[in-house]
């Protein structure tokens, strides 16, 4: 075994630019094939026939990639070790008829993704992206990312309890960002306007898959720039984590095969032909035994000597409201990844995997804190037990403690993310 890479705060510059690039998904497996294709992976189609040989791989099916390396002589029964993550991020959607308005406002009919903090996506100079589906069946993406859409909050003269009582919003009436002025609403409006910005003919695109983002880029915050503010922190910190510590390990006499499995539509429960509780994965990995011929004997043995951590982010203490976590479970923004647990499987931990964890973080020189939430108050849920739940895989929950999860905007230490890569790298190592 090498001894692991060590990322360091370029690491962490180089995940705001990342973040900054990737405004949906799909630009965000898109942007990870191209570092994969840099470190000499190659894109394989599902459709194709797969061969055995060894070397770097790679899936994308929409918004979501699985990422492989083979070792040289790897034998078919050779276990995987995972890092699984998630591409998208709660925001705000545009629905199948976009063209909407009122009282000589144009303005876009959304639907709410996920379980965002609507507030936090109020007042804000937003832009448009996604992917664009064509009359050929050929895909597109398109970012407009410039002040496009704002969502305006209701003036306190005309709500003059809401600092007293709090922000009600109505996700139907009240999140339909304007985009302009117009006496009549028009259909095909923005379809147009997006077929103008992407030099596409009228009538080229017949689907979409779009949604908005804020156009404030990350930024280094703080007296000694010791934090970062960014969007979609939850989870492409882990996604940008995941494909550096692949890529580090590229190369090396490694005893097992390292996957990065990065999955869509984990914000809504997994469910799709992308997401974690879809076939992928398992496809992938069945689909790499095979191609090394192997037998169902030998996915078996892989399957059972495999583990996968489930990187994505959990809570840091709040300053505002210590009482809401843990009395004994505080964990601090530069203190190191964290190990996320909870006795009723909402993360897939368990003292096994713990001794896993632990080990890679002591191979790698990085602290690691522990996370668990306020027995009052149940905590969300992740990719891991689904992953260790469909596929019979020993599975840890970790991640990064960020402050303001599901914002559209949220903050995080200037250490932890590289302090997380270095750990991935030690554990894909084995």
């Amino acid at each position: 075994m090498s001894e692991p890479s060590r990322f360091d705060r370029g690491h962490t510059d180089d995940l705001m630019s990342f973040l900054a690039a990737s405004p949906s998904p799909y630009h965000a497996v898109a942007n990870t094939a191209a570092r994969l294709e840099k470190a000499g992976f190659r894109q394989v189609a599902e459709t194709d026939a797969w061969d055995g040989t060894s070397g770097g791989k790679y899936v994308l099916r929409g918004g979501a990639v699985v990422a492989w390396y083979v070792p040289e002589g790897a034998a078919a029964h050779t276990p995987f070790r995972i890092v699984g993550a998630h591409t998208d991020s709660p925001n705000l959607r545009v629905k199948p008829l976009p063209d909407t308005g009122a009282h000589g406002w144009r303005q876009v009919a959304v639907e709410i993704y996920g379980g965002p903090l609507l507030n936090s996506w109020l007042d804000r100079d937003l832009g448009l992206a996604g992917r664009l589906t064509l009359r050929d069946g050929s895909t597109r993406l398109v970012n407009v990312d410039r002040p496009l859409l704002r969502v305006p909050q209701l003036a306190i003269h005309l709500d003059r309890a809401v600092n007293a009582d709090g922000l009600k919003l109505d996700k139907q009436r009240h999140l339909q960002p304007v985009w302009g002025l117009a006496d009549t609403v028009r259909d095909g409006d923005l379809i147009t306007f997006l077929e103008e910005e992407t030099g596409l003919a009228e009538g080229e695109i017949t689907g979409w898959d779009l949604m908005v983002h804020s156009v404030e880029p990350p930024a280094h915050l703080g007296r000694d720039r010791e934090l970062v503010a960014g969007p979609r922190m939850d989870n492409l910190l882990s996604v940008h984590a995941g494909v550096a510590a692949l890529t580090a390990v590229t190369g090396r006499d490694l005893s097992c095969i390292p996957v990065l499995a990065a999955f869509d539509h984990e914000e809504n429960g997994s469910q799709s032909d992308t997401g974690a509780d879809g076939p992928l994965l398992g496809s992938v990995l069945e689909r790499s035994v095979f191609a090394r011929g192997g037998t169902f004997e030998d996915r078996a043995r892989a399957f059972a000597g495999t583990v996968c951590l489930s990187s994505d982010t959990g809570h840091a203490v709040h300053p505002n409201y210590a009482e809401r976590h843990d009395p004994t479970h505080h964990p601090r923004v530069n203190g190191g990844p964290i190990l996320k647990v909870n006795v009723n499987n909402r993360y897939a931990t368990d003292g096994s995997g713990r001794a896993i964890w632990a080990a890679a973080c002591e191979k790698a020189d990085v602290p690691f804190q522990s996370f668990v939430s306020n027995n009052s108050m149940p905590c969300g849920t992740t990719i891991g037990p689904i992953t260790a739940a469909r596929h019979g895989i020993r599975t840890v929950d970790i991640g990064v403690a960020i402050l303001s999860m599901h914002s559209a905007r949220e903050l995080c230490g200037v250490d932890d993310p590289h302090l997380l890569a270095n750990a991935l790298v030690a554990f894909l190592d084995g």
